[in-house]
């Protein structure tokens, strides 16, 4: 579908219901159906992998994909069921709330969040590794498709100009443009696939000159043309996000935050560890108003300034994979959780959950994210 997500309102095909009234607690998974749809499968897990990686000028090691179950990105495995966490949230002042407590949004079994981006009427788009699709959730939590056969869709950003992007990680990855008109921006480097880096393509984030910078094991940016340069070394990537005035561009690199200057061109200079968060797994990321960071770790949600001061963390009711604003006056922090409990009680590792919080900071308006 090519409608741009602004004119989505309720959507064109109603998800099968895995919305709950929002609360405190989650609810259990539904059973899983008898004959479930065969899920989208990450390239490496491709049975055509080996034959495109062989065409390579210099073939990429072998390594693990994400298909059914697999982590985000592809190049961790399936983690453990981590279960639900206890939790106090405390004050972190002009940010959030001393005793606020996460709500409860949506969840749907299977790999089926990720890259979620705040939409200008209050919902929220999702992209869904497993059915292929992009899910937007309207402001009472309801799913319906927004997209269709995004080729194993992975992370979502939308750039200040409302061009919406995706990462789409089947065989023959690629960058998508998927609003205000639906498009091909990029699936080679240097020649070739982008399959032959050897990794899969991860997170985005898009600027106001039609491009876009995205993680796949390093750090890349693809122009408006589609034309790809890679930029950093010793990165260890995930996620990335532009600044709210696209003068700096912020990339997790394992435990730290790197960052770079942003010139006119979009091409990136001047390499620094921003700073150091107090758990791993740095991952997806937000920026508010204040151009204060938001990024997801192994600890919750970790709060930076614009300084490279760490400010505290929210911590979260199970392990996050990615965060945004949005809501009314964009004043509500969401994050796309892994892990449920299946129907009969037992925790799952590969299901997506949204959580919902207050806040008295404002997500940046500028940008969707």
């Amino acid at each position: 579908m090519r409608k741009h997500p602004a004119a989505i309102a309720a959507g064109l095909c109603v998800l099968t219901p895995a919305l709950v009234v929002a609360q405190a607690a989650a609810p259990r998974l539904p059973p899983a159906p008898p004959n479930p749809p065969v899920a989208s499968l990450q390239a490496p897990l491709d049975p055509g992998y080996a034959a495109l990686i062989a065409t390579c000028t210099t073939p990429p090691p072998a390594r693990g994909g994400r298909g059914p179950g697999g982590a985000r990105g592809g190049a961790r495995g399936i983690p453990p069921p981590q279960g639900v966490r206890d939790y106090t949230v405390t004050e972190v002042p002009g940010v959030i709330s001393a005793g606020r407590k996460w709500t409860f949004v949506w969840q749907q079994a299977g790999n089926n969040g990720d890259g979620i981006v705040g939409t200008d009427d209050g919902g929220l788009l999702l992209a869904q590794n497993d059915s292929s699709r992009v899910v937007k959730l309207d402001t009472n939590g309801k799913p319906s498709v927004a997209y269709s056969d995004t080729h194993t869709g992975g992370a979502l950003s939308m750039s200040s100009k409302g061009d919406l992007f995706i990462v789409e990680r089947g065989l023959h990855m690629r960058v998508e443009q998927l609003a205000p008109r639906r498009r091909l921006l990029t699936d080679s480097f240097q020649g070739e696939p982008i399959d032959c880096l050897g990794s899969v393509i991860n997170d985005v984030t898009a600027d106001s000159r039609g491009g876009v910078y995205f993680t796949m094991g390093g750090l890349f940016y693809a122009d408006a043309k589609g034309v790809v340069t890679r930029y950093g070394e010793n990165l260890t990537t995930n996620g990335v996000i532009l600044g709210k005035d696209e003068k700096t561009l912020y990339v997790t690199n394992g435990a730290t935050l790197a960052a770079f200057d942003v010139q006119r061109d979009g091409s990136l200079t001047n390499q620094r560890e921003f700073v150091k968060f107090t758990a791993g797994g740095g991952d997806g990321t937000a920026i508010d108003s204040q151009g204060r960071l938001y990024v997801t770790t192994g600890a919750g949600v970790e709060v930076i300034a614009p300084d490279g001061k760490h400010l505290g963390v929210i911590p979260t009711p199970r392990g996050v994979i990615s965060c945004a604003f949005g809501g009314k006056d964009k004043r509500t922090l969401f994050i796309l959780a892994r892990g449920a409990q299946d129907a009969e009680g037992s925790e799952v590792a590969n299901a997506a959950q949204v959580w919902s919080i207050p806040m008295i900071a404002q997500g940046y308006k500028g940008r969707a994210k």
